[in-house]
């Protein structure tokens, strides 16, 4: 199976790492100068810590619910919890509820500890809308 998250170029502007571990799905984005929104602390820029999430949301539903193209998203909340410091940021979907056609998820994003996050999102995507 290809990575899940091959497909959006996005990712790989940003140099999205993927490890598939079973049917979980955790993504590292590397620290980059380029990911910095605020130099004077430095900070991460919460674009791209919401994009990571978004794109881990996808990759999950890509995972268990496979198809020819990535899931779409409906709606998409984030709730920034501390700055990003600039260090590699990490980040676990996971799906808590799945219908015939919307799946919910849920993400989170740490640096380096996984019980303290810096974000979390929620989530709705389409996974079954061609007949729309």
């Amino acid at each position: 199976m290809t990575a899940p998250l091959d497909a959006a170029p996005y990712a790989r502007f940003l140099g999205l790492r993927q490890h598939l571990a079973g049917s979980e799905l955790t993504v590292t984005m590397p620290f980059h100068d380029r990911l910095i929104g605020n130099p004077l602390l430095p900070a991460l820029h919460g674009g791209s810590t919401a994009a990571l999430m978004e794109l881990t949301a996808v990759g999950q539903v890509a995972v268990l619910f496979p198809r020819d193209r990535l899931p779409r998203p409906i709606n998409v909340t984030v709730a920034y919890l501390r700055s990003g410091r600039p260090v590699d940021v990490h980040a676990r979907a996971i799906i808590r509820k799945a219908g015939r056609r919307v799946v919910h998820v849920e993400c989170e994003a740490w640096q380096d500890d996984p019980t303290s996050p810096i974000a979390r999102l929620q989530a709705h995507f389409l996974v079954d809308g061609d007949d729309l």
